[in-house]
């Protein structure tokens, strides 16, 4: 799989995950056959600079916790766009992260 086709992958699941649910970059990158949580990670960090928008705050590590806030601009929009959309969050964590958990598994197939 070449570079630009798995960040192009991991795009395309990250913009099937619904509003107000999050999914995490391990449950992608299993989805995904990547071998490495990071490897989303890295493929998000860069979403800025792709053309049309890419929901990058709706992906959470395994526990819940905003791990790539400090990845935007501001370090807070990741938690604002996240309520935004009816997500509460509480010391950098997404409250009721299992009921709002989102597997590309169960609903990309």
């Amino acid at each position: 799989m070449s570079k630009t086709h798995y960040i192009e992958d991991v795009y395309e699941v990250v913009r099937s995950i619904p509003k107000g649910r999050v999914s995490t970059y391990g449950a992608i990158a299993d989805f995904l056959s990547l071998g490495s949580a990071r490897m989303v990670g890295w493929a998000l960090r860069n979403s800025s600079v792709m053309d049309g928008p890419i929901p990058a705050h709706r992906v959470v590590n395994r526990e819940g916790y905003l791990s790539g806030r400090l990845h935007f601009t501001d370090p807070k929009y990741m938690q604002r766009a996240l309520e935004r959309e009816g997500v509460k969050v509480k010391a950098d964590t997404v409250v009721d992260f299992k009921k709002l958990f989102w597997h590309p598994a169960e609903n990309m197939l």
